[in-house]
């Protein structure tokens, strides 16, 4: 925890919840607990507000945020949904997946930066739920952590990393996916493009829709020219520790070549005894238990003292896409 530590963690008691909603209509940002990560909410509709979140961060402009709601009404205020966004909305909502749509002009250029589309999810939390209910707003929230590091998903985290940058953390406890949200570009229905894996898997998504899915690889987007990204967690370098990573289709432990240097598995190895420098994800290697602690355990070996982290990918589809989407991007320099 940093020592010039200026924020309050707070527990999600009616009190405290109502406190924060009238800081968030007063246009203060708030660390607010997800299912995915931890995020930094500010009013979506005040610029100025939202702007504090960038700051806070260090975050460029040209990274949008995602605009949360609290109802299926709430989708109009922030943006125009087609057939197609509605059908998923009500399959996955409230729950862990981004539609990326065309606008509505009360959505300010900050949040989209500067684009005509909007990203906007209706979280599952209930503690967020019940805030963005009292405050009566959307609420405008990327991760809550210094921009490109690894995620946050417990309060302490956020404090940890924006504890004197920011005043006010709601604790949510631990988020129980652990991964940031599917993130999926419906602008035009008939083309639908997966922009981020996440919980929510492709063939989950294509079975509901219909439709086969773009898969859109961040280098392809980034190589087009426009006024900002399309949506938040498309660069090719994000969710990064300090300590290199070096990723490893199967990992057993003989990579590592110095005292330094640590293994990380998707399962507990076989081994009677753990060597000191091998740690893994989930006792027998359930995708879901991986996910959850992924990001908390990158953290913790990241402050290890390591020279390097050995990582091995997740094996399969679904939610191995999304592990290792996150795992890729945070082992690019």
């Amino acid at each position: 925890m940093p020592r010039t530590s200026t924020a309050r963690i707070y527990r999600g008691t009616p009190r405290n919840l109502a406190m924060l909603a009238r800081r968030l209509q007063a246009g203060e940002i708030v660390a607010v607990p997800t299912e995915t990560v931890y995020g930094l909410a500010a009013n979506a509709f005040d610029a100025a507000a939202c702007g504090k979140i960038f700051a806070a961060k260090g975050r460029p402009a040209s990274d949008p945020l995602i605009v949360h709601i609290h109802d299926h009404r709430d989708l109009a205020r922030v943006a125009e949904a087609n057939a197609a966004a509605q059908k998923l909305a009500r399959k996955f909502w409230p729950g862990p997946l981004t539609l990326v749509l065309p606008k509505n002009r009360a959505v300010p250029a900050v949040v989209s930066a500067g684009r005509s589309s909007v990203a906007v999810r209706m979280p599952a939390h209930p503690l967020f739920r019940r805030l963005l209910r009292l405050a009566g707003t959307p609420l405008a929230a990327p991760s809550a952590n210094p921009f490109g590091y690894i995620s946050p998903t417990t309060a302490g985290h956020v404090q940890q990393g924006l504890g004197n940058r920011i005043r006010h953390i709601l604790d949510g406890g631990a988020a129980r996916i652990g991964l940031e949200s599917t993130i999926v570009d419906l602008r035009d229905p008939q083309k639908p493009r997966l922009l981020r894996p996440g919980a929510i898997t492709l063939a989950t998504l294509e079975k509901a829709l219909g439709r086969k899915f773009v898969t859109v690889r961040p280098a392809v987007h980034l190589a087009k020219k426009s006024a900002g990204l399309l949506a938040p967690g498309m660069l090719p370098r994000h969710y990064s520790p300090r300590t290199p990573l070096t990723l490893h289709e199967r990992l057993a432990g003989a990579e590592v070549r110095g005292a330094r240097e640590a293994c990380l598995l998707i399962a507990k190895p076989v081994h009677r005894r753990r060597p000191k420098h091998v740690f893994w994800l989930d006792p027998r290697g359930d995708l879901r238990g991986a996910a959850r602690r992924l990001f908390a355990t990158l953290r913790r070996l990241d402050d290890g003292r390591f020279e390097r982290i050995h990582v091995e990918l997740a094996q399969g589809g679904g939610l191995a896409d999304a592990i290792n989407d996150r795992l890729q991007r945070a082992a690019t320099r």
